[in-house]
């Protein structure tokens, strides 16, 4: 059991909105979620600062037999993460690594329709945009939206999660603008260890939760 439980996504995400809020963030900012757990964490960290919320969608690229162990990634704007652990045993590859990724792809595009609803893809010129997930266990995904932002023209890219291993940490800090990260247990065995509640989110949800985000963003944003 993990020292530091949260109860659930929603109130990981209220910790970790009043450690961001600490950040001195040059405005516009934007607030992007990584679908789909990120999506409660990062709606409250927009909500506290009362900036856009919109996702950044990603697909994590699972070891064939072992989907669950990440050994990469794909973002948005055909970002390709390649996870650089060496002594992955059986890892795939460079032909087969890029047909699993292309697979993932088809994922991604239905669920970037979904999710944004036809809107254009992101434009973040001169913006700060902060990443939200509800916790990185390689980094791979985190690091393929970094990327990703850097590409859609954020001039800073600012990493939040509730929780992270060592690894991520150091991964994602590596080229990220500001690294908030309330917990870095010495051993990460599962996110889901870390909270009381971590009931797998649908679409619906998601969807909701932008919805309900875009509705409430009439303040003026940070």
């Amino acid at each position: 059991m993990s020292s530091h439980q949260f109860p659930d996504r929603r109130e990981a995400g209220r910790e970790l909105a009043r450690r961001v809020s600490q950040l001195p963030l040059r405005a516009p900012v934007i607030v992007l979620a990584l679908p789909r757990g990120g999506v409660p964490v990062g709606y409250e960290v927009a909500r506290a600062l009362r900036a856009p919320l919109d996702v950044l969608v990603v697909r994590k690229i699972g070891m064939p037999g072992q989907p669950e162990l990440a050994i990469g990634a794909i973002a948005s704007g055909n970002i390709v993460v390649r996870d650089p652990r060496a002594g992955i045993v059986g890892r795939p590859d460079t032909q087969t690594f890029a047909a699993l990724a292309e697979r993932e792809q088809e994922e991604l595009l239905r669920r970037e329709r979904s999710y944004r609803g036809g809107a254009p893809p992101l434009k973040l010129n001169g913006m700060t945009a902060v990443l939200v997930d509800d916790g990185l266990a390689t980094g791979a995904t985190m690091l393929a939206a970094l990327r990703s932002a850097r590409q859609a023209g954020a001039s800073s890219v600012i990493v939040a999660a509730p929780v992270a291993s060592d690894e991520a940490s150091a991964l994602v800090g590596a080229e990220a603008d500001a690294l908030v990260l309330l917990e870095i247990p010495p051993e990460l065995h599962s996110i889901g260890e870390w909270y009381g509640d971590f009931a797998q989110l649908g679409d619906a949800e998601v969807c909701m939760l932008l919805s309900k985000a875009k509705s409430c963003s009439s303040a003026t944003p940070v």
